[in-house]
């Protein structure tokens, strides 16, 4: 008997191939029939008609960090409620394990470097997780059992030189014993099912501390003997972020990335690759790494995200505007203290300046200040500005944009919400987009879903991206869509049985409405431990999720079904090889 029958729904199998329509049934938490219509003889438990309803494998999304949330949050939402079945975390170089049971400050040090880094709650991250272990291993069996999505992880950077040399990690560099050390515990980690290495070089991460995270003092033969590790184990990879990574690599850069995955055998992949029309010359210097890759025996995959990613920003905590090259100085003192500085005409005027150099890369887009719209506001002299652009009360005003910006979050004590509008929605960005979609090394992803919770919402790009595909640019058909989500990255992570609908195959399913199919606006909500913000959205148009066959969502609302898997290494993942 069949578990679960969905009659006549029109199946997008992931492969690409046209669309038809089908009777799928599932059993054992796989996919047992896919046959004409009204053709199954077998009886099934419960049957559904989705009938005008598109059957796509579930997404997987290739960059989160879901780390932490899952302990509080076994459904990853939104990720689950848009669709999404399969996740990969430990990115970036930080990770929760492993850590040193003879230093029990060091769950304190992670949670801060979390907190700051990833933009995480510190206080969820406190009382959301149990913190109950040492080894990696430990830490995947802390979620075995109890999530709804199947999650895998690679193993942070950090967190191993953490382990192994304390304190030290930052601005140090490991003895050859402490390189040795750092191997086995990596070694260990992957035979316990981690992904592989995941690491960071980038100007932009710093700990809780404000210190450069551990991973950003590695030399690079201490990155390559690291990447050699990762050949030695089945179904592994790497992921990596460097500076270049937010606007154009150095040729340093380049070499790096080059040398860890010829030396891994392994694809490396990186986010995130920005498009935007105003910078044509960087999509080319940002494939510069995979070309080279190709020719000395790996590959390399640049992310990059479908869709404009809903952002907010505030004057008054941490967010990107804190990025830009020597706004932390002022944008990290005291409130008033901060006030008083950005009044100051020749402060805000250097500020202006430093934003729109060359050093400021990706950053430079943050600057256009005239295109900021006001959010939430707190005082009654900012009553009637919600939802207003920043350039008119400008003029009206007679003040510059970013000044009067600054006098609109005064009145709010840096408070006040502001949502820039993208600068790159433009056609030509589109185009460059739909152009780069195509090329062997660029797949879709990049969502960061689990960090910066109350300043980005990346988790809904799959739904929003369908919706575009199937009733606004419909820059790709609706078949390549779902291919770009579903089979390409589970062939880049080696995902055994998933990313298609196939019989055999892991009934990982979503079944959506394609006239509705849509994610809602992103509003920020608390509901996290202790009360902390967050962004969400609301998915539109899914009808149902199923996770190893059983139904986690139905129309948006969680079923408390948690049989997702802890994807590990070897057992659920296959290694792609690229010698």
């Amino acid at each position: 008997m069949l578990d679960h029958l969905i009659k006549g729904a029109t199946v997008v199998d992931g492969t690409g191939a046209p669309a038809r329509v089908a009777d799928v049934g599932i059993r054992g938490g796989r996919i047992a029939v896919i046959a004409e219509p009204g053709t199954v003889t077998e009886s099934a438990a419960t049957s559904e008609d989705a009938q005008g309803r598109v059957l796509a494998p579930g997404f997987v999304d290739p960059h989160t960090h879901y780390d932490a949330q899952l302990f509080w949050d076994p459904y990853a939402t939104p990720s689950l409620n848009h669709g999404v079945t399969t996740v990969a975390g430990g990115n970036c170089g930080f990770t929760l394990a492993p850590l040193n049971p003879a230093r029990p400050e060091d769950a304190d040090y992670t949670r801060r470097m979390m907190s700051k880094v990833e933009g995480m709650s510190l206080v969820a991250l406190e009382e959301g997780a149990p913190w109950s272990w040492s080894s990696f291993g430990e830490y995947l069996d802390a979620l075995e059992g109890r999530v709804a999505v199947n999650a895998g992880f690679m193993v942070g950077h950090c967190a191993l030189r953490r382990y192994v040399m304390g304190a030290d990690a930052v601005g140090g560099r490991p003895t050859p014993a402490q390189l040795e050390e750092m191997l086995s515990l990596f070694h260990d980690a992957m035979d316990a099912g981690a992904w592989g290495l995941s690491t960071t070089q980038s100007s932009t991460h710093s700990d809780g501390d404000g210190q450069p995270v551990a991973s950003r003092h590695a030399q690079p033969d201490e990155l390559l003997a690291l990447s050699r590790a990762v050949a030695e184990h089945e179904g592994t990879q790497l992921e990596a972020i460097v500076a270049g990574c937010l606007d154009q690599f150095s040729d340093d850069e380049i070499d790096l990335f080059v040398d860890m995955s010829a030396a891994a055998g392994r694809p490396l992949n990186w986010n995130v690759l920005t498009i935007d029309s105003a910078v044509p010359e960087r999509v080319p210097r940002q494939l510069i790494p995979s070309e080279r890759a190709r020719k000395a025996g790996g590959r390399i995959v640049a992310l990059t995200m479908p869709i404009l990613t809903p952002m907010n920003m505030s004057l008054g905590t941490f967010c990107a505007l804190n990025l830009i090259p020597g706004w932390g100085d002022v944008l990290g003192l005291p409130v008033p203290e901060r006030i008083a500085k950005l009044r100051d005409p020749d402060i805000r005027t250097e500020m202006l300046r430093r934003a729109d150099s060359k050093e400021a890369g990706v950053f430079r887009r943050l600057a256009h200040f005239d295109r900021y719209v006001i959010g939430d506001t707190y005082s009654k002299e900012n009553e009637g500005l919600t939802g207003r652009v920043v350039r008119d009360i400008a003029a009206e005003r007679g003040q510059e944009p970013f000044e009067c910006l600054v006098e609109i979050c005064a009145n709010d004590d840096l408070r006040t919400v502001l949502w820039p509008m993208p600068s790159d929605n433009d056609p030509e960005s589109w185009a460059l987009r739909q152009e780069a979609w195509q090329h062997e090394d660029v797949m879709l992803g990049g969502s960061d879903a689990g960090a910066h919770l109350d300043r980005m919402c990346g988790a809904p790009y799959t739904t929003r991206f369908i919706g575009d595909c199937l009733r606004g640019r419909k820059l790709v058909t609706l078949e390549e869509a779902v291919k770009m989500l579903t089979d390409d990255p589970a062939q880049l992570f080696g995902l055994r049985d998933r990313g298609r609908i196939q019989e055999g195959f892991h009934a990982d399913l979503v079944l959506f409405d394609p006239e509705r199919i849509d994610a809602g606006k992103a509003t920020l909500v608390h509901d996290l431990p202790g009360d902390s913000p967050r962004l969400d959205s609301k998915a539109i148009g899914i009808n149902a999720v199923w996770v190893n066959g059983v139904e986690t969502i139905r129309e948006d609302q969680v079923t408390g079904a948690t049989p997702g898997t802890v994807l590990r290494s070897g057992r659920d993942t296959r290694t792609v090889s690229t010698k």
